[in-house]
């Protein structure tokens, strides 16, 4: 019988990744969110060259997806109050 290996960084990664989508969706982009991805993204390579599997690809995709979200919705919301600093300093 064969014994099935866990990878445990594929899990980190895959955790990791989805904490990050996760924490983009409720504000907490900056600075959790991005260094969660990274973080995922590391483990999920790391989990790529040691054992290729499923989980190590999902992990290491979710983690890119987390990643970009949140630097994409921090920008956004960089831009918004730059727009409203713009408007407000405009007044007067």
């Amino acid at each position: 019988m064969e014994e099935k290996k866990s990878n445990g960084f594929a899990i980190a990664s895959l955790v990791l990744g989805i904490v990050a989508i996760v924490f983009s969706f409720i504000g907490l982009s900056i600075p959790f969110g991005l260094i969660i991805g990274i973080v995922g993204i590391v483990l999920g390579v790391v989990a790529k060259k040691k054992n290729p599997t499923g989980m190590a690809t999902a992990g290491l995709v979710l983690s890119i997806i987390g990643t970009v979200l949140c630097a994409l919705i921090f920008i956004a919301c960089a831009a918004c109050v730059g727009a409203i600093g713009s408007a407000a300093g405009s007044l007067y």
